[in-house]
């Protein structure tokens, strides 16, 4: 079982900016891409960011230049620096990992979600 506790949303004025944080703990044999996603009130969820084991990085084009994601292996995290925070950032945030785990019949990967972080960007 595997455990994404994130970390650090909260109310900002646009122009802001806000750290977001996600730890992963468990049985964690390795994780392999994480990600930052979103989803705003009456909205789907929609990806924000992820990052591969070995630092590739992707982006959604609304977040591009004001965003950063950023990853530690040692500690099993990912983070979010998100700068210049526009109203329409508002959402809750959620973490998530392609986890690789060791079960008594073998390895297998799966999508672990964390429970999510709320921003809220006023105007």
């Amino acid at each position: 079982q595997v455990q994404l506790v994130e970390s650090g949303g909260g109310l900002v004025q646009a122009g802001e900016s806000l750290k977001l944080s996600c730890a992963a703990s468990g049985s964690i044999l390795r994780l392999n891409t994480m990600a930052w996603y979103r989803q705003a009130p009456g909205k789907q969820r929609e990806l924000v960011a992820a990052i591969t084991r070995y630092g590739n990085i992707n982006y959604a084009d609304s977040i591009k230049g004001r965003f950063t994601i950023s990853r530690d292996n040692a500690k099993n995290s990912i983070y979010l620096q998100m700068n210049s925070l526009k109203p329409e950032d508002t959402a809750v945030y959620y973490c998530n990992a392609l986890a690789v785990v060791t079960t008594t019949v073998g390895q297998f990967e799966y999508a672990a979600w964390g429970q999510g972080t709320p921003v809220t960007v006023s105007s």
